[in-house]
């Protein structure tokens, strides 16, 4: 019996904490934002910048770029 109401209190939370959310959508009178256009676009040349690496060492563009280029991934952690 006691498994039996622990089962249905957690089903109970579980239940009220989603349908809420389940019924939101994006804001009214939001703009949406297209983000393939934000940026440089695939094949653009970037422009040059100034950043440090993972290992403090500052770098630009053209201490990165090899003979056919270079890829440029940004990464957003949610570790800061």
């Amino acid at each position: 019996m006691k498994c039996l109401l622990s089962g249905a209190v957690a089903l109970s939370l579980a239940a009220a904490f989603t349908v809420p959310v389940a019924g939101q959508g994006a804001p009214q009178g939001r703009q949406r934002i297209d983000v393939s256009k934000l940026g440089p676009q695939v094949g653009e040349r970037v422009p040059d910048f100034s950043l440090p690496d993972q290992a403090g060492r500052v770098r630009n563009l053209q201490s990165i770029m090899g003979p056919r280029g270079a890829m440029i991934v940004f990464y957003r952690s949610a570790d800061w």
